[in-house]
């Protein structure tokens, strides 16, 4: 006897990107607010907020974040995130 196959409420399918695209709109805001730096750091960090919920959760769970093979999407967005980071922070006005 086979079990059946549970599927997720297509809100909770999409919810991580969802997350990571609103810490993304947030500093998309404080750009046009003028706040650019801020803006900017907020960017990065919902990369690796990105990378974070790649560790965390399933491919399945992941949804649209996972691009290829969990250690390369870590990888490429924590080197992302920081590096957004770090040129926001250290760039003179």
């Amino acid at each position: 006897m086979t079990t059946p196959h549970r599927r997720r409420h297509p809100v909770l399918a999409h919810l991580p990107f969802g997350l990571v695209m609103a810490v993304v709109a947030l500093g998309l805001l404080r750009i046009v607010l003028y706040h650019w730096r801020e803006g900017t750091v907020l960017m990065g960090a919902a990369l690796v907020l990105a990378a974070g919920l790649r560790v965390l959760l399933s491919d399945e769970q992941a949804g649209l974040i996972v691009i290829r093979s969990r250690g390369i999407d870590v990888l490429t967005y924590t080197a992302f995130g920081v590096c957004m980071m770090a040129v926001a922070l250290t760039i003179d006005n």
